[in-house]
């Protein structure tokens, strides 16, 4: 059956913003929840659908409810439909920042939140105070997902792989350098690789595991470094290396901002390790929605600015 043979106004919009739900929460309760309808109605729209799709969608199974293959075929195309809908109505009005009222949940890690998230909070309650967000850590393992699935607005990270119906833009790029206390480990910049290597370094990675960049550019080598600690906060590291003799390996923006605030010393890497792209993820349907649009080059714009980022002051 072609487009042209199926009479559209049997098909009510309510009913594909069910089955988005449905197919999202796999349970009628959650679906009914999300959408905020009562538990009888969602039965009754996944009814409809089954009639007007001719597929049970959803079938019964120990942990919930299972969506057949065509539901799952469906799921993708369908929440690509409602956004380009979502982005149309949006289109029609005018955005004013002043005037809008607008969430946005953006993920991304905490280094990029202390870089952008102070700026980007004064010139939001400044310039556009209905805009409210919610930010995430980003999870790199499940972005795309979370983005598909409308959960997620924009992300922020290191370069991601995304697909054909996502957006990406770089944000800004960056260097590493080492950041450690120059009292503790009796040294003065530039470090060298033999002390690089004499003092145990502190990693931080998003992926909970303990090698990065740096051990691939030492392996090169054919050398290794020792680590004393490996978290996945960024934040937490200037404080680890202001307690014990140690080094570590950063992006200079972070590195210049934390050694300021916490009278550590910053140095070149005394190994050659590659810059870093910091990018914005989005699904292709938010890339001519206006608000999203102006949060996107308001981000950039901002992005620009964070290599005179002005420190917080903390005192010891």
């Amino acid at each position: 059956m072609t487009i042209d043979q199926i009479d559209l106004s049997r098909i009510d919009l309510n009913l594909l913003v069910a089955l988005d739900a449905l197919l999202s929460e796999r349970s009628v309760t959650r679906a009914a929840a999300r959408v905020g309808v009562g538990q009888s109605a969602m039965s009754s729209s996944l009814a409809r659908l089954r009639r007007l799709l001719g597929d049970e969608l959803l079938t019964r199974a120990p942990e919930g409810m299972r969506p057949t293959p065509r539901a799952l075929a469906l799921a993708e195309p369908l929440r690509a439909t409602l956004r380009q809908i979502r982005a149309l109505v949006h289109r029609e009005q005018v955005f004013d920042p002043a005037t809008a009222e607008r969430s946005f949940t953006i993920s991304l890690p905490d280094s990029t939140e202390v870089l952008l998230g102070p700026r980007l909070l004064a010139f939001l309650r400044a310039e556009a105070p209905g805009i409210r967000l919610l930010l995430r850590s980003v999870d790199r393992a499940h972005i795309v997902e979370e983005l598909d699935a409308g959960r997620v607005d924009l992300a922020i990270g290191l370069l991601f792989e995304g697909q054909a119906h996502h957006k990406q833009r770089l944000l800004y790029r960056d260097s590493y350098v080492c950041l450690f206390d120059a009292e503790k480990l009796g040294l003065e910049p530039p470090i060298s690789l033999e002390d690089y290597l004499r003092f145990p370094h502190v990693l931080t990675s998003l992926r909970e595991t303990a090698h990065g960049i740096v051990d691939d550019a030492l392996a090169k080598l054919g050398l290794k470094r020792t680590l004393a600690v490996t978290t996945p906060r960024f934040l937490a590291v200037p404080f680890l290396v202001r307690a014990a003799p140690v080094v570590t390996t950063m992006h200079a923006r972070l590195a210049h901002y934390f050694a300021h605030a916490l009278g550590l010393t910053v140095s070149p890497v005394p190994v050659a390790v590659e810059d870093v792209a910091i990018t914005m993820l989005w699904h292709a349907s938010h890339d001519e929605d206006p608000a999203h649009r102006w949060l996107r080059q308001t981000l950039v714009r901002l992005a620009s600015e964070t290599q005179d980022v002005e420190p917080l002051e903390v005192h010891p």
